[in-house]
């Protein structure tokens, strides 16, 4: 089975270079679950339900997203939806161990047309983040969750936070229970993709999809501005210079146990 994670798409930037290359990498790699993390796909900040629409038309099953998910207020609606609806907005997730009561959920557990079952997660760190709940625990009853509703053996994490050590205490912590652990937020693909002994294959951070001539996706000049003179200013979503950047995870369906890795990213 094959699974493509494509990296925090970036505004309009983002969701052009992923529209221009996404097909071929699908086709080229016969991908059988695409997972895109969208949070910042609404101009830098944040998704729109037609955003998400337009995603779900590039063919993604899930999205994921993070502590920008709240950024654009119409999405709380169209996250708002029965826990077994078949609605499109169901299948965009936000962190799970958000505080209880936030609209959405963190889990979605599906089948694809083959048969196979699969669950993604998506999480948020803790450490220099926003307050939440004890990811790892948190994970844990997930996982119990999956175990009594669907048995799915193919479970990917989006573990969207700040720091490598946190991010990679979380790869160790899930080896062998889930099939990947994938870091997003920070922007910037790591080169340390690997194979936990295990079968979980992990990466520190997948990277962004979207302007490379920025700072992390912002335009340069106004991200110097802040640096340079403490003065808070309006942040734009850059546009020079885009990249889709993803990881392509092979994986036994039956064990959900992974067995290859592939860094990918794709410019103009």
């Amino acid at each position: 089975m094959n699974i493509l994670f494509v990296g925090d798409v970036f505004g309009s930037a983002g969701r052009h270079i992923v529209r221009e290359h996404l097909p071929h990498v699908l086709e080229t790699n016969a991908v059988d679950l695409l997972v895109i993390n969208g949070e910042n796909s609404a101009g830098g900040f944040g998704i729109t339900p037609a955003i998400a629409e337009e995603l779900f038309d590039m063919g993604a099953h899930v999205i994921t997203t993070g502590n920008h998910v709240w950024d654009k207020r119409e999405i709380f609606e169209y996250m708002t939806v029965p826990a077994n609806s078949d609605v499109r907005g169901r299948r965009v997730i936000r962190p799970a161990n958000f505080a209880s009561g936030t609209p959405g959920y963190g889990l979605f557990q599906g089948e694809l047309p083959s048969g196979q079952k699969y669950a993604v997660i998506n999480l948020q760190g803790r450490v220099f983040m926003s307050s939440s709940d004890d990811p790892f625990r948190k994970t844990d009853e997930l996982l119990t969750q999956i175990a009594a509703e669907s048995g799915a053996k193919v479970i990917l994490v989006d573990f969207h936070a700040e720091t490598t050590s946190e991010k990679a205490a979380l790869g160790w912590y899930l080896d062998g229970r889930v099939t990947a652990v994938l870091g997003t937020h920070t922007h910037i693909p790591t080169a340390d993709e690997r194979i936990l002994p295990g079968g979980t294959a992990f990466q520190t951070d997948v990277g962004m999809s979207g302007p490379y001539d920025s700072v992390i996706g912002v335009e340069v000049e106004q991200v110097l501005q802040r640096f340079l003179t403490g003065m808070p200013g309006k942040f734009e979503a850059a546009k020079g210079n885009p990249k889709m950047c993803a990881a392509l995870i092979q994986c036994d369906g039956a064990t959900g146990r992974a067995h290859a890795i592939q860094r990918i990213m794709l410019g103009e």
